[in-house]
Order: structure tokens, then sequence, then C-alpha cells
């Protein structure tokens, strides 16, 4: 390993400002590192304008397993970039640590997942089967490029799947899934003063609130890994002023499922709760659901799972945790493949990922480099 192009390579990443809908420049970026090696496939999968995802290939020198690697291009926004004492988008350097937008979450997994392929090329170095790199955009904002290349078959062929989000060199194997969702309620505006002349929509939103809180009441089971199922109203907007009944409102909410409580069955339910209210004259809800997230099932005794443990736990010197992930990936959409694999969700990075003065330690950094190279070469030989 080439360290001062390892961190070179991090800092090039972070000084691209891919907020949510520009990562076509990080694509163009990482096409040019792979450029100098024909034995490189790499294929460009457009989304919109400025957004693409990358997918890049390397076969071995005989046939085996195929082994998916993934870091999504985004980030999200720096905020106030006042409040930074490292520029977000400056790839600043210190003894210890990269600093920027991204850094932790997750352009320094994306970046070690690069140079060990790029290492692996220009060292020549044998292996079986196939390794292919997905980059994907849309992430942080709904997992689009993971839901098109899995939609495309790109991960119908693997056998396995490395996730580099930032797991704090923890070997993550489930994680929760998502459902966002928005609820419209129409109905008639009138004067405060005679309130029976109208239909007042957010008290058609309370009725939900309060049937749905009642609905998940019910859910009592606890995953021993990821905890229970959670469910939060995040925004409410509606009336037009404070003395007349408002005619419209709306509702969003946030569900933090588990794979007790998968995302379909539990939506049916909820579909099920907004017919059974609209029966009532006097409700009128649609619901809406933004881009729910499969809860990721694991088994913490599976091979690959195993083989990822021992690798990080004699690369760091010290047993390294096997745990759960309480947010969601990319690791949702591509589990739709053709087949079921194991994923093992696994980065150098921290907790200041959406944070002032995001960082990761230039240890974990290089550490997960190594890692993900011995994990590579042993499972597929």
């Amino acid at each position: 390993m080439d360290k001062r192009k390892a961190l070179k390579i991090l800092q090039d990443l972070l000084k691209i400002k891919s907020v949510n809908n520009h990562e076509a420049q990080v694509a163009d970026y990482i096409k040019l590192l792979f450029d100098q090696y024909p034995a490189a496939q790499v294929t460009e999968v457009n989304y919109a304008p400025g957004r693409s995802n990358l997918v890049i290939t390397l076969h071995g020198d005989q046939p085996g397993k195929t082994l998916g690697l993934a870091g999504h291009l985004d980030v999200v926004s720096p905020g106030d970039v006042t409040a930074w004492q490292h520029p977000p988008f400056a790839g600043e350097m210190d003894a210890d640590n990269v600093y920027g937008r991204g850094a932790s979450d997750m352009k320094g997994g994306l970046a070690a997942l690069i140079n060990v392929l790029l290492d692996l090329l220009a060292e020549k170095r044998s292996f079986a089967g196939t390794i292919r790199l997905f980059a994907t955009v849309g992430e942080e904002t709904g997992n689009y490029g993971a839901a098109q290349l899995t939609h495309q078959g790109f991960a119908d062929e693997l056998d396995a799947l490395i996730v580099a989000e930032p797991s704090q060199l923890q070997v993550e194997y489930t994680h929760r899934g998502v459902i966002d969702y928005e609820l419209a309620a129409e109905g008639k505006a009138a004067h405060s003063a005679d309130p029976a002349a109208g239909n007042n929509a957010i008290d058609q939103l309370f009725r939900f609130y309060q049937a749905l809180t009642a609905l998940m009441a019910q859910k009592t089971a606890v995953d021993p890994v990821l905890g229970p199922l959670l469910h939060n109203v995040t925004q409410i907007a509606g009336g037009e002023q404070i003395n007349s009944i408002p005619a419209r409102a709306r509702l969003y909410g946030n569900i933090r499922t588990t794979p007790l409580y998968p995302n379909q069955p539990l939506m049916a339910e909820i579909d099920a709760l907004v017919a059974q209210l609209n029966q009532a004259p006097e409700n009128k809800l649609t619901l809406t659901y933004h881009y729910p997230e499969s809860p990721l099932p694991g088994n913490p005794q599976a091979p690959f799972v195993q083989l990822f443990h021992q690798v990080a736990s004699n690369t760091l010197g010290q047993p390294v945790e096997i745990v759960g992930n309480g947010g969601a990936t990319d690791a949702s959409e591509f589990i739709r493949a053709a087949q079921k694999f194991p994923v093992v969700i696994f980065g150098p990075g921290n907790a200041s990922g959406h944070q002032v003065d995001e960082y990761i330690a230039i240890k974990d950094y290089l550490a997960a480099i190594t890692i993900y190279q011995q994990v590579i070469l042993q499972f597929l030989r």
C-alpha cells in the first residue's frame, strides 16, 4: 500500500462537492484512476443529468465466486460553512485525521475500496472469481443508485457484499429498515366561529395519528440486536391563518423497521388503517410512501461474517465486535437481487458523519484498506 497515494485519493474525493445530486464529478474522477488498467471493466450507469453510478468489475485468473463492494458518491449538505474549523470541501489533513464533508460518511470507505482495487491491479494479484465495485448516487436521500443497479441486474450474481459505510471498524451484519410516509388530509375551510360549516383537516391528521399509535403499540416484539420498532412524526404542516378552519394539512412520519416487522406487511396494515378511516365521511386522507428501505436480515455465524471478524480482529490486534446498525444502507436495495447472499457493513469512520468538522482517523482508514484486501483475497481463493 502506498500510504501517500491512498491519502491523496481520499483528499481528492473530499474536494469534490457531491452534495445530494452532483455525483457525476466523483464518478469522473474515479474513472480516471482506472483508465490506465485495461483489466478493469468500467461501466457508467446514468441516473439523471449530473448523476452517474459506476460499476467497476475485475475478473480473476480462474472462475470463482462474485464479491460485491459498495460505496456511495453523495454527501449531505455541510450546512453553515462558517461553523467549520476545517473547510468542508478542502480535504485538510493533520497528523491524525482527514477532515471534510463525507470523510466518515462515506468517502473514507469508498476511497479505501478504490485503493484496494488499484493495488490489486497494479500488483497483478491472483484471485479466483469476480470483484464488482458499486459506486452509487443518492444513498443519502433514497438509495436511488443502488435501486437502479439492482433493477438492471448488476447484483444478480453476487455471492457476498461488503458495504463500506462507517462502522467504527466493527463488523455489522444486520440493520434497520426505513419507511418514510406522507399523509395528506383534505377538508373544507370555514370561519373558526362556525367550525361546523367546515371540515378541519388537522383533526383528520389527529385521528390518523391516534389510530397509528394504537397500531404501533401492538408491535411489542424487540429484535435482540436492533431493538424495538420505532415510529416518529417528524413534520406537520397545515392551515392558512389562526381564525380559519384548515382545508388542507399534511403529516410526515418516519418508521424504523426490523426483520421482526418487515416493511411490506407493516405498510399493508397502515394502508388498511387509512382505508378504514376514509370510510367515515369526515375523513379524506391520502397516504404516500417515499422510498421505503427494507431491514437487512443477517446471521452473525455466517462464514462471510466470521471471515470478516477474524481478519479485522487479527489486523487490529484486538477482538472486533459483531453488531447491528440502527440506520439503513444501500444493502436494502442490493438484497432485492436474484439470489440471497450475506452482507457485511464495515468501514472506517465514526459518529462525526453529518456533523460540523466531519473527519476520519488516518489509522482507521489505512487499516480498512488492509482488512478489505485480506478479506477479498481470502474469500476469492
